[in-house]
């Protein structure tokens, strides 16, 4: 079997503004295996500046990937424990290379029969026009779940934000998510919890930077609102760690991304302590084009979970592959009689 992968760079249609700064573009990496006239494709979704395996040697391990396919997957996975995202790329190629359909990688309900999965639709940071324009779109668009990103404008313009949802739409007609990317401080942390509390918010993810597991501890004990980890999980690569920190820290949730946490195993594992200790969880996206979003929401139907998954980016690209994914009504389908784009795949796969 020959392996090779390709470097390919997403184009937001416009500027997407996180806490950490704001992205026009987004590079990906493919891994393509072929043999005989069949091929799988993985993508390894990395996020500069977040990515645990954002490292100058990053290509150089994708090459050496390639050049040892001989080796397995078991024993590839093992030697990449500290390159989630190349993980879960190879765990994708390999799946979609024994599957009869390349990119069917978990045939269900969702690839054949249009079940949908219902999915938060995203608000992404910038001034309160941009914001509550954003906001409009997702209501017109029939979402009953709704993810802010907070912490680049001043909170009260936020908090405006969340209340003149809450004055047209209850908590039961409207579910609303914050997302932080730790732009609070141990200091303002709970006081600023207090006050989204008033607006019936979900949860909050990451209100705090990670690595400061005594701090979140304590906030996750005190807090008026559920508070979901996301950047807290990246870098814990051992059962042993996961468990600990799960144990230490007593989140309400998580959230898995699998590029992030290096893949369905990795993933696998975190819902198997969530569970055990009683924590809600849910599956996010990060940013990968059709192909990475394809194989994770595959995945995450597998999983028979009714809550919102974060799923709904594959529409931020000006370049993505055209794909059966289409959101429609706050859900994420999977259409029948959509195909993939085969010239950009048979141009990556050349």
């Amino acid at each position: 079997m020959k392996a090779t992968y390709k470097k390919y760079i997403l184009k937001f249609k416009a500027p997407s503004g996180t806490s950490r700064g704001v992205m026009t573009e987004k590079e990906t990496w493919f891994l393509i295996f072929q043999e005989d006239g069949r091929f799988g494709i993985g993508e390894c979704g990395i996020l500069r500046g977040l990515s645990v395996d954002d490292v100058p040697s990053y290509e150089t391990q994708l090459s050496w990937v390639c050049n040892n396919i001989h080796l397995g997957e078991e024993e590839l996975l093992k030697q990449l424990k500290e390159f989630p995202s190349i993980q879960f790329g190879l765990e994708q190629a390999f799946i979609s290379f024994n599957s009869d359909n390349p990119f069917e990688l978990f045939p269900s309900g969702f690839t054949k029969n249009e079940s949908p999965i219902s999915i938060n639709g995203l608000i992404w940071m910038g001034d309160e026009s941009f914001m509550l324009s954003q906001l409009e779109q997702k209501l017109r668009d029939s979402f009953g779940c709704i993810k802010m990103k907070i912490g680049a404008i001043e909170f009260e313009k936020e908090l405006s934000i969340l209340k003149s949802i809450r004055e047209i739409f209850a908590p039961e007609e409207i579910e609303l998510r914050v997302d932080a990317n730790g732009a609070f401080t141990e200091e303002n942390a709970l006081e600023k919890l207090k006050q989204l509390s008033e607006y019936h918010i979900h949860s909050i993810e990451q209100p705090i930077k990670p690595n400061n597991w005594r701090a979140m501890s304590e906030l996750c004990l005190q807090t008026p609102l559920p508070i979901a980890l996301d950047e807290e999980l990246i870098g814990i690569f051992t059962v042993t760690e996961k468990e600990k920190l799960l144990q230490t820290i007593q989140p309400q949730y998580i959230i898995l991304k699998p590029s992030l946490l290096g893949g369905y195993a990795r993933c696998n594992e975190w819902i198997d302590l969530a569970e055990k200790f009683n924590i809600g969880w849910w599956v996010t996206s990060a940013l990968e084009s059709n192909v990475g979003l394809n194989a994770i929401a595959q995945w995450t139907y597998s999983l028979k979970t009714s809550m919102p998954q974060g799923l709904g980016t594959g529409s931020l690209f000006t370049n993505n592959l055209d794909s059966p994914l289409e959101v429609s009504k706050g859900k994420l389908f999977y259409r029948k009689d959509k195909n993939w784009k085969t010239n950009l795949i048979e141009d990556l796969c050349t």
